[in-house]
């Protein structure tokens, strides 16, 4: 029978739990109950308070006593997730669930995150219909939104944590089919003005006997694509969009993590990477876009979304971080360079097409690139066909060559 996993502050939503921990119980699942509080349970745990703040390297009731509610929650999401991994490599755990606000949905967050990619996680809460990025960050975290807030069990709450425990039980109980063939995993990085390139590529790389993992370049879509690198399954990356870190340089709305374009170096994994889609910083509908920027080059690419060409200046320096970043690889590192424009609407005759941007793009790469990264300057655009196989082909030759 599989065992579910409640992670929860049971001092203040002891009663919602154990309502969630019946209804799993009629759906023929175990439960374990892992208290994150700091104060006198509502309901007995599986799993103390005392045991989750010992796990973090603390005492519970010095927690209470200081009175000090972020570094409550700190450590006992600390502590959380160390009982949630352990649990894990004991097999007691086949899938995790939560519920409640922002404090209880960080603490639960946090220890989702510990998990492997593919362990069932399920958060219902009153913030998952805002920003959820700082709960989910990289992980394959479900949210939820709980419509009312998880306080007491009325005819909406008792709905939606019935229709939570459903689905965190049907999660458990499902298995993928087997799929023919175990390939190498190779991760590949796209956004819409790239999708020709990386589609072709992919096409390629499959011909030659690999899986790709396409990550949309939305700014969880590089740091997801990083952490499975770290992770272990991967065997090179095909990074052609390195959109993210215009959007982290300048202010954009879907910024590059820290790490962004440093595991591969940092792990030795064959890489290739190219320049697609720098030519851009994201926002949101025309109106959003800050009143510093009124003037520059603006593009509205759908009703949600409004684009903003790239400035020299700000090319110049994108490249200079890039080649810093690729400098730092510890294995073999191939960045290959469109001398006709970085996505669609960069080439000429379209909207972003800047030849000065270009230029300065290329100048800050070569003050920064080391010699251990082999350039490669094709006289065509991103999208080109035989750029894309150009990319594809190489990557597979470093890994074969690694092999």
């Amino acid at each position: 029978m599989a065992t579910v996993v409640l992670v929860g502050t049971l001092d203040t939503k002891g009663h919602e739990y154990a309502y969630l921990r019946d209804r799993l119980r009629e759906q023929r699942v175990d439960v374990l109950l892992v208290d994150a509080g700091v104060f006198e349970p509502q309901v007995a745990a599986d799993v103390s308070r005392q045991e989750v703040a010992a796990a973090a390297g603390t005492d519970v009731d010095a927690l209470a006593a200081a009175g000090d509610r972020g570094a409550a929650v700190s450590a006992m999401a600390q502590g959380a997730a160390a009982v949630v991994k352990r649990l894990h490599g004991e097999g007691r755990l086949d899938g995790v669930a939560a519920v409640g606000g922002s404090g209880n949905s960080s603490i639960a967050a946090a220890a989702m995150r510990a998990l492997p990619v593919g362990v069932p996680k399920l958060i219902v809460s009153t913030v998952a219909s805002g920003d959820t990025r700082p709960y989910m960050g990289a992980s394959d975290v479900t949210m939820t939104y709980s419509v009312v807030d998880i306080a007491g069990i009325n005819q909406i709450s008792a709905q939606i944590l019935t229709n939570a425990a459903g689905a965190i039980a049907g999660m458990v109980e499902a298995e993928a089919p087997p799929l023919a063939e175990q390939r190498p995993l190779v991760t590949a990085s796209m956004f819409g003005v790239t999708t020709p390139c990386v589609t072709r590529a992919r096409e390629r790389l499959e011909e030659l006997g690999y899986e790709v993992l396409v990550f949309h370049q939305t700014g969880t879509g590089g740091e997801s694509m990083e952490e499975l690198m770290r992770a272990g399954f991967i065997a090179g990356s095909l990074d052609v969009t390195t959109t993210e870190l215009c959007d982290e340089l300048v202010g954009g709305v879907l910024p590059a993590y820290p790490g962004r374009l440093e595991a591969a170096g940092e792990l030795g994994l064959p890489q290739v990477v190219s320049l697609g889609a720098l030519d851009m910083v994201n926002f949101g509908p025309r109106e959003s876009v800050p009143e510093r920027f009124e003037g520059r080059n603006l593009y509205v690419h759908n009703p949600t979304i409004t684009l903003m060409r790239t400035t020299p200046d700000e090319c110049r320096e994108l490249g200079r971080r890039i080649g810093r970043k690729l400098s730092a690889a510890q294995g073999p590192t191939a960045l290959f360079v469109p001398l006709r424009g970085v996505s669609m609407i960069a080439v000429q005759g379209q909207p972003f097409y800047d030849a000065e941007a270009d230029g300065a793009l290329l100048a800050g790469l070569r003050e920064t690139l080391g010699g251990n990264v082999e350039v490669h300057e094709l006289d065509t655009d991103v999208n080109d066909e035989a750029f894309a196989l150009a990319m594809a082909d190489r990557l597979d030759e470093m890994i074969r060559n690694g092999r």
